[in-house]
């Protein structure tokens, strides 16, 4: 059944710009990750003016400013971060600093008086969190965070809308597996294969999942019951985790479990087969997130099951971004409806707690 004929399964409508021109300014700094490009991409596709960037590489700062000349001709490149941090005009900085440096950033762009927006994983240590944590309490800005597997990804942005209606009832169990392609690893940067720098598997790319399953069970807590990492295929990167699962009890009652790894093989069409399955006391969802294996249907599948039968519904292109546009509407009204602060520190709480207690499975030392 498709979801033009289930006036429950549409999508809520297309999100809209929120601002004009000039009424939201931000900048960008430390593009360290690619993940920069997608988050001003969000932030302008709602409204944002992107005014300056800064990063000490000149090449990457003049790369970012040419992806986007042509819609803002005047977007500079800033000389310093100073620079940045002292325009009175810049509401936000988006940054993609190396992790372990994203939370010392993050403290120094709240205490310039400027909200903050982070790419995932925020931070790479319960000492980080607490500093960050009380630097949020002392300033009163915002430290957001850029958890693209749930807000930029339109068969998750979907999915939230469904189950807010209560399509599959009661949450009760989230699976989420969120595989991904190494590549070569001559085209990875060194901090990717150092644990002090990248925080762990969990911590990284598994945070992704802790925010998605306190999401989709309206959970705002959560205890991590067991957890394991190891390097099965990168022996000559003895510190990079290539694998990483956890189970969690959540606080509404439900449970969780996440698998992350590092193995997409090189026949897949994208850079990994991510599928999230909900399971509720109605019916059931699965999320293909970034590919339909075998078929030309395309990313963002949703299949829904209840009690009217099966669904398969195409989000892709149909649902867009609204947590863009409500970030944004935060920072000018200073409210949470993007997503709380709260919310924001509990999931990489426990990806933090799930790596720091994650049981070894390959024979590595320390």
């Amino acid at each position: 059944m498709p979801a033009s004929e289930g006036a429950n399964y549409a999508p809520a409508a297309m999100p809209k710009p929120v601002v004009e021109a000039g009424d939201f300014v931000f900048a960008a700094m430390h593009l360290d990750h690619g993940h920069i490009f997608a988050m001003c991409e969000g932030l302008i596709g709602a409204g944002g003016t992107l005014k300056a960037v800064y990063d000490p590489q000149p090449e990457r700062a003049e790369e970012f400013r040419a992806r986007f000349a042509e819609q803002f001709p005047e977007l500079r490149i800033a000389a310093s971060e100073e620079e940045i941090l002292a325009d009175d005009t810049v509401h936000l900085v988006a940054a993609a600093a190396i992790a372990s440096e994203r939370a010392p950033l993050g403290i120094r762009v709240m205490e310039a008086g400027k909200d903050y927006f982070t790419d995932k994983t925020p931070l790479t240590s319960l000492e980080q969190l607490a500093a960050a944590r009380d630097a949020v309490e002392r300033t009163g800005k915002k430290y957001a965070v850029y958890y693209s597997e749930r807000i930029h990804v339109e068969a998750a942005v979907l999915a939230t809308q469904l189950i807010q209606r209560g399509a599959i009832g009661k949450v009760v169990q989230v699976t989420g597996m969120g595989p991904h392609r190494m590549g070569s690893p001559e085209s990875r940067p060194d901090w990717f294969f150092r644990k002090q720098q990248y925080g762990g598997i969990l911590t990284d790319i598994g945070s992704h999942n802790f925010e998605q399953m306190l999401t989709f069970t309206g959970s705002d807590d959560a205890e991590i019951l067991s957890s394991s990492i190891g390097n099965f295929g990168h022996p000559d990167f003895p510190e990079l985790d290539d694998f990483g699962d956890a189970h969690i009890a959540l606080s509404s009652g439900a449970s969780g479990y996440v698998r992350v790894d590092w193995f997409t093989p090189a026949g897949l069409r994208t850079w990994g087969d991510g599928r999230t399955f909900v399971v509720g006391t109605d019916g059931y969802l699965e999320l293909r997130k970034y590919v339909d294996v075998t078929t030309d249907n395309g990313p963002d599948q949703v299949i829904l099951v209840d009690g009217d039968g099966e669904h398969r519904i195409n989000a892709h292109g149909e649902v867009g971004y609204p947590f863009f546009g409500e970030l944004i509407l935060d920072v000018l009204n200073r409210t949470e409806t993007s997503m709380t602060q709260s919310h924001i520190f509990k999931a990489v709480e426990l990806a933090l707690k799930a790596q720091e207690q994650a049981r070894e499975l390959t024979g590595r030392q320390g």
